[in-house]
């Protein structure tokens, strides 16, 4: 046990690069492939929001004919973001994705705040909300007539919870391959529901599709609620910018990342237009809306004694999701302690099965917690309005790095239309959310904010009393023992072209 006790309250990641080769998200180098940019993006914005979100969706739009333009528009919103990004892959190569951008475009205090409400809201409260469809998709087939008892579900989503982050910590390998196998769930879900749903349609049972039934409003329409479905279907859309945390491992990526963004946004827009419309093909807005779980009334509708067959894919679908989070939350953390943002224990992997086990851990207590305090729809407004909110300040930095360093080399450059315009949407969409619903997205930001007086105190403040630095090298070496673990070998190179640029600029 000797070799685990480093003394790190003072060490850096590069300092202790004599361990072990970091393997998860969190460093790691990947074979590189051409399609990787494609597989990626669809793998990772298809995901289990769209059994969630259609409910969401209808109740704030008032009528299905808006709902079907707000998932449409979803859709176009996210290419937007999406070039934008590309833009600031390929220029600021370096792990990390929006938190990274921000702290080298803003800074350390705007990244830490960044970083501060990824940690505490965006990937617990994402991993609250796919760990309660999950629930209530294995549940719900045991109560056709009412919900699934609170406690129930709650007591499920916990215990998965803990089995996945049981299964992150122990292999990096056993992680991936359950990645692999229950992607093929969602897309076997979806692809059932839209032939099943075409197939209604050929029959014509399109009743609410029907121009002069889809406008039909159950409330008056407002700019607010409209602004409010957007944040629900932006859930479903979330992922989006996840090609940023793996820029430094696509070949050619000036022609292969705009490539991605060109192929999967629109096909992931049309897969979750088709499924809305099947969804009305089969039930009346009142039933989607009364509906626990969307999928499933759909497969007790339409699918007769093979109606099981949908409550198993949606559960097997959100179950990889969980797994998908888990395993690359472990990258954030990792980029945060590098730059000195986070505690260095949760930049330390497993000393034998190179795991990042502190920052799952981490996440895990995070996410149980939200899971006794927080209800499904109000979650998803909470965390869409961060993420919107995170989105907008990443693409103003792009905005502002274009006139801070304009002879900056980038590979990537788009027109600043395409910013600007996005830019617009954003300050609407986030605006009469906030106008909205105050309480629940003004949360998200109260809580952003409390991490100013972290970060002067726990970053900024270098000078601090030596009992300070005593009592973090203490719960550090404990934290160390507790978990075996050590500062994985990093690999400076995806940093050198970011410096090189600075010396040339």
């Amino acid at each position: 046990m000797s070799q685990v006790a480093l003394p790190c309250g003072s060490a850096s990641p590069r300092e202790n690069r004599d361990t072990c080769r970091h393997t998860s998200t969190a460093g790691r180098k990947t074979e590189r492939l051409p399609s990787l940019p494609f597989n990626r993006s669809k793998g990772n914005i298809i995901g289990s929001g769209i059994f969630i979100s259609p409910k969401g969706v209808l109740e704030h739009a008032g009528s299905v004919g808006l709902s079907l333009i707000v998932w449409v528009c979803g859709g176009g919103i996210c290419a937007l973001g999406s070039m934008c990004y590309a833009e600031l892959g390929v220029t600021i190569p370096k792990s990390g994705g929006d938190y990274s951008y921000v702290t080298e475009i803003f800074g350390g205090l705007v990244g830490f705040l960044l970083l501060w409400s990824a940690v505490l809201i965006m990937y617990p409260t994402t991993l609250a909300v796919i760990a309660l469809t999950f629930s209530n998709y294995v549940l719900q087939p045991a109560f056709v007539d009412c919900l699934p008892p609170y406690f129930a579900t709650r007591l499920l989503a916990t215990i998965c919870i803990l089995f996945l982050t049981w299964v992150n910590c122990s292999s990096v390998r056993w992680a991936t391959r359950i990645q692999d196998v229950f992607t093929v769930a969602k897309l076997l879900a979806l692809v059932l529901i839209i032939v099943v749903g075409l197939i209604q349609i050929c029959r014509g049972h399109y009743d609410a599709l029907r121009p002069s039934v889809a406008f039909e409003f159950s409330q008056d329409p407002s700019v607010g609620q409209i602004a409010l479905a957007f944040l629900q279907a932006s859930f479903a859309y979330s992922g989006w910018n996840f090609l940023n945390y793996v820029t430094e491992e696509i070949v050619e990526p000036r022609k292969n990342l705009p490539r991605a963004i060109y192929i999967s946004i629109p096909l992931v827009t049309l897969i979750y237009t088709l499924t809305n419309i099947a969804y009305f093909s089969s039930m009346t807005p009142e039933e989607l809306l009364a509906s626990n779980a969307v999928a499933v009334t759909f497969g007790q509708k339409l699918l007769g004694m093979f109606s099981w067959v949908m409550p198993i894919s949606v559960a097997l679908s959100t179950f990889g999701g969980i797994n998908g989070y888990l395993f690359t939350s472990s990258r954030l953390c990792f980029s945060g302690a590098r730059e000195g943002h986070l505690p260095h224990l949760l930049a330390m992997i497993h000393l034998k099965n190179c795991t990042p086990i502190p920052a799952l851990l981490v996440c895990c207590i995070a996410t149980i917690f939200i899971l006794c305090i927080g209800e499904t729809h109000n979650l998803i407004n909470y965390v869409s309005f961060i993420n919107y909110l995170s989105y907008g300040v990443t693409i103003a930095g792009l905005l502002y790095l274009r006139k801070k360093r304009p002879n900056l080399v980038r590979p990537i450059k788009i027109s600043l239309l395409i910013p600007i315009t996005y830019l617009i949407l954003w300050a609407v969409l986030l605006g009469f959310s906030l106008y909205s619903e105050p309480v629940v997205c003004g949360l998200g930001m109260v809580i952003m904010l409390t991490g100013v007086p972290v970060y002067f105190v726990g970053v900024h403040w270098k000078n601090k009393p030596k009992c300070v630095h005593q009592l973090v090298e203490r719960v550090t070496y404990i934290g160390q023992k507790v978990c075996y673990v050590v500062f994985p070998q990093t690999d400076l190179s995806e940093t050198e072209p970011l410096t090189a640029s600075k010396a040339t600029d």
